[in-house]
């Protein structure tokens, strides 16, 4: 199904709550070039969410210049109030026990990864900002507390339950990175603090709740076998579904336990697509049919209820969409989208709604998130605020999906960012390769990164190439053994399909990422010099080698020894390709210039990556740009970081591509 063409991109005011809450939303956008730090400012307002009953709305806003609070609004008298903040953290995320009670945890947006001293901790109130009660520690050098309800600092939430103060929060053992470790499920009392550790199958790696928030399914991890088991409620003991190679094999993934004990399955079936799927628990086997199926996409996305009944379906094709079962949803649906037509509408219900409203969280290519409520009754839509109020959709540019093929003829799709106002033909182009690479890049939504590239004049192109995920069984196997090869002849093609097009001008083309995207980037540049005349990359993969043998990275052995000798290379058996297919060992063939950017305390992609590389490199390229933050993970946390990053980019592209080839003082 593909996303409608939207019209009309509509502006929205701020919240008067947020005024109250958080003073004000933020300054209007001037006419003139929008400003990095617009693009990378924090969100203004973080999240919001519908209690169960639907009376009261609860969201994480910013004090003026101070830490993210948690407020409750009254959806009736539109009350606000602040119940909860810390004098020196932020409230990073919070849900609703039930519709007098919330848990939260913290958190800091001012420090980065390697100077964190504390982890998020987990604390519960009542709505009206009383009782409140620590339930987990932060200190990550205190295990125990003297109080003995008080949970070691590595519990964390993980679901709730209905009608109850109790939740279930998980627990990952903290000895040692590169293991994958099970996720012990506790019972806890939001009130009390007192909890109960649930019994598993085994190295549980997820967990799955029926209706009333009961853990019914866990998903299992021995060695590359992953095994999905029931716990059957007349038996009360675990039984096996299936058992599947977690990395090339063909099960399926739980989804969603209905009011009648129903479990919905995503799995393959035999097609090249995922699809969703009711799998029957009497005959232990997927119904033949499945429950929705997308054409030229896998399935990905959610199950929408109330405590009643299965409502509806979220999913993904190239762009967010929801296909209700229920008529009453379907028609608010299309009323809201009458209202708000020119974006993407998602709607949230309450799980026992004792009010008429819903919540409506809005956005589209070029409009950043925002919230409303919407009055089924009334018909009216109430804005809650915009999360990122200083960014002008006019001023932001459109983004669609486009297909080329390959020159193996495999189709590849991609999401094209034109710059607003640029014309349409002959202009500088980035070529931005997603990381993972067993992922999808995302759907249609307004992208920080792209947007701030396309308002500097540049077309962005996003390439799904092959080793994606989302398109389907083939197109991922394709990418099997591909680092450097076919995965990167696609992003080329890319390339050149869009100065077939007339839009790229070949002379001003700049392919960049980060992680695996920063090694398409590199490989990029080595075998196709010609097409690239510059490059910049960020934690970016540097040699296939260095991820096997840098014993403090954070990638699991399991991993290692099962999962990479299959999708990347096996390092003994594919030792020429890894050699050949290494930014490392290739350095010296790359002339264009470059920049290289990583963190200091990034446990996916250790620094030595980056300079090992920059120090090859640089032997034999003079033009090459070094930037290292030391307290960054794997990709920029503090917004100082991400302005001093997208502002260097800025004057490296302006220097290379921002000037027509004739005028440029750049060799080719």
């Amino acid at each position: 199904m593909p996303f409608r063409r939207l019209q009309g991109i509509r502006r929205f005011p701020a919240l008067f709550m947020l005024c109250l809450l958080c003073g004000a939303a933020g300054a209007q956008a001037a006419a003139s070039l929008p400003s990095v730090e617009s693009f990378f400012a924090y969100p203004t307002l973080v999240n919001a969410q519908l209690s169960p009953d639907g009376r009261y709305v609860a969201m994480l806003v910013p004090a003026k210049d101070g830490y993210v609070r948690l407020g409750v609004m009254d959806v009736a008298t539109r009350a606000p109030k602040v119940i909860a903040s810390f004098d020196a953290a932020d409230i990073s995320q919070f849900h609703w026990v039930n519709s007098d009670r919330l848990v939260f945890d913290a958190g800091d947006r001012t420090i980065g990864l390697g100077e964190q001293t504390q982890a998020g901790g987990l604390y519960a109130i009542n709505r009206d900002g009383t009782d409140f009660r620590q339930l987990v520690l932060r200190d990550l050098q205190q295990q125990s507390s003297s109080v003995r309800s008080v949970l070691p600092w590595y519990t964390f939430f993980y679901s709730t339950i209905r009608n109850s103060d109790d939740i279930y929060v998980g627990q990952v053992d903290p000895g040692g990175i590169g293991k994958v470790k099970p996720i012990h499920l506790l019972r806890l009392n939001t009130r009390t603090g007192r909890s109960a550790i649930v019994d598993r199958p085994g190295l549980t790696t997820r967990w799955l709740m029926d209706w009333q928030g009961e853990p019914r399914v866990a998903t299992t991890l021995d060695g590359d076998m992953e095994s999905v088991f029931y716990l059957d409620p007349e038996q009360k003991s675990w039984r096996k579904l299936i058992e599947f190679n977690t990395f090339t094999g063909h099960g399926f993934v739980p989804y969603f336990l209905g009011p009648d004990g129903s479990l919905y399955v995503s799995s393959r079936q035999g097609t090249d697509k995922t699809s969703l799927y009711r799998y029957d628990l009497v005959k232990n086997s997927v119904d033949p049919q499945p429950l929705v199926s997308l054409q030229g996409y896998d399935f990905s996305g959610a199950i929408v209820s109330n405590d009643k009944k299965f409502l509806g379906v979220r999913f993904e094709t190239d762009a967010e969409d929801t296909k209700w079962f229920d008529p009453e949803m379907q028609a608010m649906q299309q009323a809201v989208n009458d209202l708000l037509p020119s974006t993407v509408n998602r709607i949230t219900v309450a799980g026992h709604a004792q009010t008429p409203y819903v919540l409506v969280r809005s956005y589209s290519d070029v409009q950043p998130a925002a919230y409303f409520l919407y009055d089924g009754k009334e018909k009216k839509l109430t804005a809650l605020g915009n999360s990122m109020p200083q960014i002008n959709p006019q001023q932001m540019s459109g983004k669609d999906m486009v297909h080329y093929k390959a020159r193996d003829g495999l189709e590849i799709p991609a999401y094209l960012t034109m710059p607003n106002g640029a014309g349409k033909k002959n202009l500088p182009m980035v070529v931005l390769v997603h990381g993972g690479p067993y992922v999808r890049d995302g759907a249609w939504n307004w992208n920080r990164e792209v947007q701030f590239l396309a308002s500097r004049g540049y077309v962005v192109l996003e390439p799904e190439f092959r080793g994606s995920t989302g398109f389907g069984w083939k197109h991922f196997r394709a990418g099997w053994k591909q680092w450097g090869l076919a995965m990167q002849d696609d992003v080329a093609d890319g390339a050149r399909w869009a100065i077939a097009q007339g839009i790229a001008d070949p002379k001003r083309i700049c392919i960049a990422g980060a992680s695996y995207g920063g090694y398409a980037t590199l490989m990029g540049l080595i075998r196709d010099p010609d097409l690239y005349r510059c490059g910049f990359e960020w934690v970016g993969v540097t040699d296939i080698n260095l991820m096997y043998n840098v014993s403090w990275s954070d990638i699991s052995s399991e991993y290692l020894k099962y999962g990479m000798p299959v999708l990347v290379g096996d390092q003994q058996k594919d030792a020429a390709q890894l050699k050949a297919t290494s930014p490392l060992e290739n350095a010296a063939r790359i002339k264009q210039p470059l920049l290289l950017a990583y963190g200091g305390s990034d446990k996916r992609v250790p620094i030595i990556h980056g300079s090992k590389f920059r120090d090859a490199v640089k032997a034999t390229n003079p033009d090459v740009e070094w930037i290292e933050y030391p307290e960054e993970g794997h990709g920029w946390h503090l917004q100082k970081n991400n302005v001093d990053f997208w502002s260097r980019v800025e004057k490296f592209l302006g220097r290379e591509i921002g000037k027509p080839a004739s005028t440029s003082t750049s060799a080719d």
